[in-house]
């Protein structure tokens, strides 16, 4: 561990300021701090892609209009329909029990 000396301007600051334990505390700040703005700013682009997906519903259109198209195979629509019907059933299940 580094010994306290005084040093000229602001002695002793200057010397703790400079002191192992000092410097572990003033980095263990910083990097708690740039861990706070980094949390900020992953959780404000999860909220913003959160917002940005379709309902089953709408992706149900979708498939729909590609199928009349003839993008996609009766087969390939038919399953895509099972499986966004089930999501359809659960979005109605959420939206009547919340109002």
């Amino acid at each position: 561990m580094r010994v306290l000396r005084p040093v000229r301007g602001f002695p002793f600051m200057k010397a703790f300021l400079l002191s192992t334990p000092a410097q572990v505390v003033i980095w263990t700040a910083a990097l708690l701090i740039l861990m706070v703005v980094a949390w900020y700013i992953v959780r404000s682009f999860r909220d913003r892609i959160a917002d940005d997906q379709l309902t089953a519903n709408q992706l149900l259109t979708n498939f729909q209009e590609l199928h009349r198209q003839g993008d996609i195979s009766d087969a390939e629509f038919r399953t895509i329909k099972t499986v966004l019907g089930e999501k359809l059933q659960e979005e109605l299940k959420d939206t009547d029990g919340k109002g």
